[in-house]
C-alpha cells in the first residue's frame, strides 16, 4: 500500500513578503493560504512529490488571487499581477490597502453583544482550547455559553468550572439540534453565534459576525471554515471533497437564489458549514426552531442547512462572509470519516424530502431520482477497482442516501411541530 505523506499548512501574509516559500515536496505535500492583512484571499495545493518552479508557483498565486481581488473592486487590466511576480510589495501595498480599507478596521471594540454558543458532548480537549481561543480575541463576545448534550461523564462541566464568566448548561436529550435550540433559549443577546467545539476562532471573528448584521436584511450568516491541519489520509478527503470552505468572496443568499433553484431543489448545503454560523435571535421567532429530528443523535446531519432553507422560503436573506474564519480539525482517521460521510448523506436525505414538504415546488425527488443516480454511478465506474481517494467513501454515502429514505418515511410526522416550536416566550434581550 501507497504511504500517505501529510501536507504543511502554511499561511503566507503577502502584505509582508512576495518572496515565494520554500517548496521542498519529498516528504510532504503543501496546502497555502494566501491573507492581505486580516483578509484571507486564496489558497492551493501543491502535492506531495509534485516539481513547482517560481515561475510556476507566480503563474498559480496570480490565478487563485485574481477572484477574490476582482470581488474587492481591483479592475480586470490592473497592474496588480505584474507587482506579485516582480515582488514588489512596496507598489501592490498601494494598490491593495484601498481596497481593503472598508473591510480592515482600524479599531475594534473590545466587546460586542453576541452571544456564542458551543454545543459539546465529552470532548474536554477540544472545549478547553476553544473557550481559551476564545476568551483571547481582539473583540470579545458578550457571552459564551457550553451546552453540554448528553454527556457520559463531568468532563466537560469540569472545564467551563475553570472559566468564571462561562455560563453551562445541561441538556439530558441526545442531539445536536436539540442542543443548539437549548443553546438559542439560553442566549441573552440579539445576536446567536455557534461554534464546534473543535474549531479555533479567528481573533476578529466576533467582530466580523456582528458587521455583518448591520445589514437589516441579512437574518443569518455563515463563515470561512479553514483546515487547522491536513496530517492524515481522511482529512486530506475531507478537505479535498467534502470542505467546509465556500470560498473567498461574499455571497447574499436571498430570495431570488432560493426561486433560481426551485427547479431541482435549492442547494442549501453550499452556504456553509455549522462549525461557522450565526442568526439573529429574532428569526427564530418568525421561522421556528432547528429541526430535532435532524443532525446527530437523530438522522445524522443538515439541521444547519435545513434552518437556511427555511429562513429563505420566508423571505429573509443570508451572508457568506468570508472575513468570519475559524479553524475547523477534520477528522484524522478514515473509520470515523466514514461515518461522518454516512451521516452526512443520511441527514442530507431527510432533511431534502422534509424541504420538498414544506415547499413542494423545491424539486429535490429530481435530484434522488435523476441526478444522484447517474453521479454515483459514474463515480462507482471511474473508482473500479481500486476505489482510492475520493471512492472510499462511496459505499458510506449510498447506505447513507438509502438510510435517509427509511428515517424519513419514519419520522416526517414528527418534523412539523419541532419545526414550529418557539424559542421561550418573553425572555429579555440584552442589548449590551
Amino acid at each position: 500500500m501507497k504511504e500517505h505523506l501529510p501536507y504543511k499548512i502554511s499561511h503566507l501574509y503577502l502584505h509582508e513578503s512576495l518572496a515565494s516559500p520554500t517548496l521542498d515536496s519529498s516528504t510532504h505535500g503543501h496546502y497555502l493560504v494566501f491573507w492581505w492583512r486580516s483578509v484571507a484571499l486564496a489558497h492551493f495545493f501543491i502535492e506531495p512529490g509534485q516539481e513547482v518552479t517560481e515561475e510556476q508557483y507566480y503563474q498559480k498565486l496570480v490565478a487563485v488571487l485574481e477572484p477574490s481581488l476582482l470581488f474587492y473592486g481591483a479592475k480586470p487590466a490592473a497592474n496588480w499581477a505584474r507587482f506579485v511576480v516582480e515582488r514588489d510589495v512596496t507598489t501592490l501595498s498601494a494598490f491593495m490597502n484601498p481596497l481593503f480599507e472598508a473591510f480592515i478596521p482600524s479599531s475594534v471594540p473590545a466587546k460586542l453583544p453576541v452571544s456564542v454558543v458551543i454545543c459539546t458532548r465529552n470532548r474536554a480537549r477540544q472545549l478547553d482550547q476553544c473557550i481559551r481561543m476564545l476568551q483571547q480575541l481582539t473583540c470579545l463576545p458578550a457571552e459564551i455559553v457550553v451546552i453540554d448534550n448528553a454527556p457520559s461523564d463531568a468532563s466537560s462541566c469540569e472545564v467551563v468550572a475553570r472559566f468564571p464568566d462561562v455560563t453551562y448548561v445541561k441538556e439530558p436529550r441526545a442531539g445536536l439540534d436539540i442542543a443548539r435550540n437549548t443553546g438559542v433559549a439560553a442566549a441573552n443577546y440579539p445576536i446567536v453565534a455557534f461554534v464546534d467545539d473543535d474549531v479555533l476562532v479567528d481573533p476578529l471573528w466576533i467582530y466580523q459576525v456582528y458587521q455583518t448584521f448591520q445589514n437589516p436584511e441579512i437574518n443569518a450568516m455563515t463563515g470561512l471554515v479553514i483546515a487547522s491541519e491536513l496530517e492524515t489520509e481522511a482529512q486530506e478527503i475531507f478537505e479535498k471533497h467534502w470542505s467546509f470552505n465556500r470560498g473567498y468572496t461574499d455571497v447574499l443568499y436571498d430570495t431570488s437564489f432560493f426561486t433560481k433553484h426551485l427547479f431541482h431543489g435549492p442547494p442549501v448545503w453550499e452556504m456553509g458549514a455549522g462549525a461557522n454560523m450565526a442568526f439573529r435571535k429574532s428569526v427564530f421567532e418568525k421561522v421556528g426552531l432547528f429541526d430535532e429530528i435532524l443532525d446527530a443523535g437523530a438522522a445524522g446531519c443538515n439541521g444547519d442547512s435545513e434552518m437556511w432553507y427555511r429562513i429563505l422560503s420566508h423571505g429573509f436573506g443570508v451572508h457568506y462572509n468570508p472575513r468570519a474564519i475559524v479553524y475547523h480539525e477534520h477528522r484524522r482517521e478514515l473509520g470515523n470519516l466514514k461515518k461522518q460521510i454516512y451521516a452526512y448523506m443520511r441527514g442530507f436525505t431527510v432533511a431534502a424530502l422534509l424541504q420538498q414538504d414544506q415547499v413542494p415546488k423545491a424539486n429535490y425527488k429530481r435530484r434522488f431520482y435523476k441526478y444522484l443516480p447517474k453521479h454515483y454511478l459514474r463515480l462507482t465506474i471511474r473508482g473500479f477497482p481500486r476505489y482510492r481517494s475520493r471512492n472510499l467513501t462511496l459505499w458510506a454515502e449510498m447506505k447513507g442516501i438509502v438510510a435517509g429514505f427509511f428515517y424519513y418515511r419514519r419520522n416526517k410526522q414528527f418534523s412539523t411541530a419541532l419545526r414550529h416550536k418557539q424559542p421561550e416566550p418573553g425572555r429579555l434581550l440584552k442589548t449590551a
